[in-house]
């Protein structure tokens, strides 16, 4: 609820600061006093547009405070959007605009946008008053007044409308990648068989360039290797004339020590030539090649690389892409059977959310003429025994259901017999509609809203009984949520468990306007003063008294 309002330099308020409490609180004062200012003020801390006129004349700025019990559900709000509360703290709204036409907003000292500043104080506080209805206005708020009233339910109906959206999700990603793959159905068909027909294998490019890099080697090699092996063979070759050398050595071995040491070191030649041309031997077998094998490998090396390029792939890929490829063209036979089962699904929830919603319906049509004879019973009293009200519940297309259900809620009236029903806003006139907002939230009282609910001269125009029968509502509907009226009835200002009084005063040139909280003396002068006019009579007094006392 509003616990404080602090305003400086507001048109005629220089400076003014107001702490309220729960119940109702009246506002009055002579006409022309400044009561449209302060709910000018209040509107400028609750997110209306920030009119430089507002700004008293010869100063830079004007700003107003603004102190609140913060509901759990605004508290939510302000974290969803980083504003972090303490709600043991008063929650203060500071709004300032400049001559010039800037604004600033701060929630606790904490900067926010001036969208933000809107949706906290429509939590907060609601306007009703000539030309500030806009709530009642919107059929979205209908519907959550009709579920409130008629304790509707409608998380059942909300986890439906899910289960079904997302299984018509499902279906249609499934039904686009089936649409996808069945139009490349043919190149599938020939990508797969292409690649069947190639039988690629795993690691073979590396494999393959491994084998041919080596045979490339040997051919470079091979004629060298020829030359070397030549000069192992022949009776002219170099191991030739050492085995011959060490036959006649031996012979002559033993005529002296050195010879048989000689003989010795060609025996070892002997040996390491023999080893070494047997290791020629060895290398010339292991390099040798086909030319038929070198073209094989080269051929099947080129088109596995075509292939990669051909898929935009890498080559060792191409054993993956022949996977996946395999994969889609097998899901294209076996994805009508999985969609089946999808659109099967889809239906089984559809129908599941119908049963629920239309159960939503009916408990909302019988919701509707409860609230409808609730009304109904507070029109009279009010001077609106001509009018009708009528809640219309009406089925939705499909196309427009939602978590909410298939239905739109509209509070419709029909102000003379015979005439036909029509939105509040196309048909009440400022006075009507009050009365008609008035005997809504009567008949709403314990089903929520905004905390705080502020009607502006709700009285306007009636007067007697009717005004009477005005306070009495106001009051029952101030014992379940903080109610402020701005009033110009003695009979609603009577019902007031505070009382405030707005006067202007000037001095020289300056007027300005200011607000006081009256005690019991001065409320019953001032509800006088409202029966009787400029000139307080005790009849007046007298009759204030009678009306103090009846409440």
């Amino acid at each position: 609820m509003l616990t404080g309002l602090s305003i400086r330099d507001v048109v005629l308020i220089e400076a003014l600061d107001l702490e309220f409490s729960n119940g109702l609180g009246v506002l009055t004062g002579e006409t022309g006093a400044g009561k449209s200012i302060l709910l000018d003020a209040l509107g400028l801390a609750l997110g209306a547009r920030a009119d430089s006129g507002l700004v008293r004349n010869g100063v830079e700025r004007a700003q107003v405070t603004a102190s609140f019990d913060a509901p759990d559900h605004v508290v939510a709000l302000l974290a969803d959007n980083d504003i972090e509360i303490d709600k043991r703290e008063p929650l203060l709204i500071r709004r300032s605009v400049r001559a010039d036409g800037g604004s600033k907003a701060f929630i606790n000292d904490q900067p926010c946008s001036a969208a933000l500043l809107r949706d906290v104080g429509t939590a907060l506080v609601e306007i009703h008053g000539q030309h500030d209805d806009r709530g009642m206005f919107n059929p979205r708020g209908h519907r959550l007044l009709l579920d409130a009233f008629g304790r509707c339910d409608t998380a059942l109906v909300a986890s439906h409308y899910t289960a079904w959206q997302e299984a018509r999700a499902r279906l249609d990603v499934a039904r686009e990648a089936l649409e996808n793959a069945a139009r490349d159905r043919e190149w599938l068909e020939h990508a797969v068989a292409e690649l069947a027909q190639f039988n690629p294998q795993p690691g073979e490019e590396e494999q393959l360039a491994g084998e041919r890099s080596d045979m490339q080697k040997g051919e470079r090699i091979a004629e060298d290797l020829k030359a070397v092996l030549e000069s192992f063979d022949g009776p002219k070759s170099g191991l030739a004339l050492i085995r011959s050398a060490a036959r006649k050595l031996d012979r002559l071995a033993d005529a002296h020590p050195l010879l048989a040491e000689a003989l010795t070191a060609l025996d070892r030649a002997v040996i390491e030539a023999s080893e070494a041309e047997d290791k020629l031997n060895a290398a010339a077998r292991a390099i040798e090649f086909e030319p038929a094998r070198l073209d094989e490998i080269e051929e099947r090396l080129f088109e596995l690389r075509a292939l990669a390029r051909k898929h935009n792939v890498a080559p060792d890929a191409i054993v993956s892409l022949q996977e996946n490829l395999t994969a889609r063209l097998d899901s294209i036979q076996a994805g009508g059977e999985g969609l089946a089962k999808l659109e099967a699904e889809v239906k089984a929830k559809h129908a599941a959310f119908v049963d629920v919603a239309e159960a939503m319906s009916a408990a909302r049509k019988s919701a509707a003429a409860k609230l409808d004879a609730a009304v109904k019973a507070e029109l009279a009293p009010l001077k609106l025994d001509a009018a009708q009200f009528q809640t219309a519940v009406e089925r939705l297309p499909e196309d427009r259901w939602s978590i909410t259900g298939m239905d739109r809620v509209e509070f419709l009236i029909s102000t003379n017999p015979g005439a036909p029903f029509a939105p509040l806003a196309k048909i009440a006139s400022g006075g009507e509609l009050s009365r008609f907002i008035l005997a809504l939230k009567v008949a709403l009282a314990e089903e929520g809203g905004a905390a705080t609910i502020i009607f502006d001269e709700i009285d306007r125009g009636v007067g007697g009984a009717v005004a009477a029968a005005i306070g009495e509502r106001l009051a029952r509907l101030a014992r379940h949520t903080q109610l402020l009226a701005v009033t110009h009835s003695p009979q609603v200002a009577a019902r007031g468990q505070a009382h405030y009084f707005i006067a202007k005063s000037s001095q020289g040139t300056v007027t300005r306007t200011g607000v006081v909280l009256l005690d019991a003396e001065e409320r019953r002068q001032e509800i006088a003063r409202m029966l009787s006019g400029a000139e307080v009579t005790d009849e007046a007094r007298a009759q204030a008294e009678r009306l103090l006392e009846g409440v």
